[in-house]
């Protein structure tokens, strides 16, 4: 793993432990949680909230301790196992102190420059530094400064070796309750309609006609073609092609441990209903992709 702090280059390598006889508990990790701690491909994952009201340190600290520390994953180190010569990683379940990972800059507070730009700035310097790998690989870092967006702002940075957006998203819910029943987990929206329902009695006697055995039969057909053709492409592309030029494209010579700039865009839920309603949508997401600048 590859940080910058103060100005230097620092590496952080992975605890190293030799035993014969681990604990069961000390599972290994997957091929993808592996991947995230090979050379110039430490991910972390940030999450930005805002908040209407200045934050309890002390409310937060407790709900970390009774939700997210229940979690093996976050309550568990990640070490380098050599005992049986692969150097394999492996979750070592570890005592966790809230204090070490809840972090308060308290000084943000005292600086009389812009709080908007001073709280950027914060989070853009949080890509140059990485979670200590002597502790589970996350932290939540709390900014009681008002900005333009909300009364206070809380960044919780995850080591994308913990999991992906949709395992950070699933276990995100699971630490809400709903506020009709405190003691049931929020539950998905399922929505059915009778337009539905007609749709699919429709749709079963259609089955009886030739004709829609022969329209299937041309788009299997077509998706065999292109599905022969997308892995030529993309057995060419790792050859010898190059891919094309975007503004997501990462230029030559990037530094992974170099400082990040994020950007901030406000939508209008409005707009993403009306997309949903245009497009006769059941349910729509909003995936956000970062480029570095």
């Amino acid at each position: 793993m590859e940080g910058q702090g103060s100005g230097k280059k620092m590496i952080l390598k992975p605890l190293r432990i030799i035993s014969k006889n681990l604990d069961e508990e000390a599972m290994l990790l997957s091929p993808s949680s592996r991947m995230f701690h090979e050379p110039n491909y430490n991910v972390y994952v940030l999450a930005i909230m805002g908040w209407k009201v200045p934050i309890n340190v002390d409310s937060i600290k407790a709900e970390l301790q009774s939700k997210i520390l229940k979690h093996p994953r976050f309550s568990s180190l990640q070490v380098m196992d050599e005992s049986d010569g692969g150097g394999n990683m492996r979750w070592v379940p570890t005592t966790v102190n809230i204090d070490d990972h809840v972090i308060v800059p308290l000084q943000l507070a005292d600086n009389n420059v812009d709080k908007d730009e001073l709280v950027e700035d914060y989070i853009s310097n949080l890509s140059t530094t990485n979670v200590d790998m002597s502790k589970p690989l996350w932290d939540f870092h709390i900014l009681n400064v008002k900005t333009c967006h909300a009364e206070a702002t809380s960044v919780f940075r995850i080591h994308h070796s913990i999991g992906d957006g949709v395992a950070l998203m699933s276990f995100l819910l699971s630490c809400f309750r709903t506020t009709s029943d405190p003691t049931c987990l929020p539950k998905l929206p399922v929505f059915s309609s009778s337009k539905d329902k007609s749709n699919l009695s429709q749709t079963k006697n259609r089955k009886k006609n030739l004709w829609q055995y022969l329209v299937k039969l041309w788009f299997f057909i077509k998706l065999l073609f292109n599905t022969i053709a997308d892995v030529l492409l993309f057995i060419a592309t790792a050859l010898f092609l190059k891919d094309s030029q975007t503004p997501f494209t990462t230029t030559q010579g990037f530094n992974a441990s170099a400082r990040q700039r994020y950007i901030y865009r406000t939508i209008s839920l409005d707009d993403v209903k009306f997309i949903k309603d245009v497009t006769n949508a059941v349910s729509i997401y909003i995936i956000i992709n970062f480029s570095w600048i």
